[in-house]
């Protein structure tokens, strides 16, 4: 008799949200739609980051309790609207639905992790990504619905507790943890995840994120993630990558690997004139 039961591979898979399932930060189009241009919230947020005075990631939260024209223009429901206006990148659910069982002998949870407000990311992925899977910035809200206080903080450090909190939650190995990031608040999960033999992958040629994780993928198609996680993760080899796409429908257009070297150069002490400085 044959066991009915078929023995799973189970694997969590934590992806950041800005600019990594979508194509702008939440801070920028929050901004835009009370009336503060953005540029001036980009401003704002580099100089936090420049001071190291909060967690990379968490520049958001800080202005909206702390900004003079963030925390008076806005209010809870403002999260919720922004959170419509943010563009996504195509195939989100797509790419949840076929991790969730279209590979045999595999089982990927799909989260999403981020240092944007719980509301920003939960209206921007409603009835894409289930809410429970959404685990973003927790704030207070006063009786107005103005921001008063932050609950948790899902940044930096903050992200590798809600990681190590959800794969015990669900029970799965630290070496079967995969991460996806875009840019320099992912840094300490992804250093984590490394560290624990499980899989990074980043979505950005972004330097301080590329030469961390174990792979870089580049497209404005969310289903791209999932190349890496079948090659490196499942076995399969391309022939066999491209059948499976072409099996949902899907026909992999362009599929380009590129190995990228970043150099810089200085002046010896014999050319300090630097005429002769060269950067690439």
């Amino acid at each position: 008799m044959q066991n009915a039961t078929k023995i799973l591979k189970r694997y969590l898979v934590a992806s950041d949200f800005d600019q990594t399932l979508s194509f702008h930060d939440s801070g920028y189009v929050l901004s835009e739609m009370v009336g503060i241009p953005g540029k001036e919230f980009e401003r704002k947020a580099a100089i936090l980051s420049v001071q190291n005075f909060v967690q990379q990631g968490a520049e958001l939260s800080y202005l909206l309790l702390h900004d003079p024209d963030l925390h008076a223009r806005v209010r809870k429901e403002h999260l919720t609207r922004a959170g419509k206006n943010i563009r996504l990148k195509r195939n989100i659910q797509q790419l949840r639905d076929l991790l969730n069982g279209a590979i045999e002998g595999y089982a990927f949870e799909f989260h999403v992790l981020s240092a944007a407000p719980q509301e920003v990311v939960e209206s921007a992925l409603e009835n894409v990504i289930p809410s429970d899977h959404v685990h973003g910035t927790q704030l207070r809200y006063d009786n107005s619905g103005r921001v008063e206080g932050i609950i948790r903080v899902n940044a930096g450090y903050g992200k590798v507790t809600t990681l190590d909190d959800l794969q015990g939650l669900l029970q799965i190995g630290a070496d079967r943890v995969i991460y996806v990031g875009d840019g320099s608040s992912d840094v300490h999960v992804m250093l984590h995840v490394n560290q624990r033999e499980g899989f990074t992958l980043a979505v950005s040629e972004a330097r301080t994120i590329a030469q961390i994780a174990r792979r870089t993928v580049l497209s404005d198609d969310a289903l791209s993630v999932l190349v890496p996680i079948l090659e490196e993760i499942v076995g399969w080899n391309r022939p066999r990558i491209r059948s499976f796409f072409e099996d949902q429908g899907l026909l992999i257009h362009g599929w380009d690997k590129v190995q990228a070297d970043w150099l810089t150069f200085r002046s010896s002490s014999s050319h300090s004139n630097g005429r002769h400085r060269a950067g690439y």
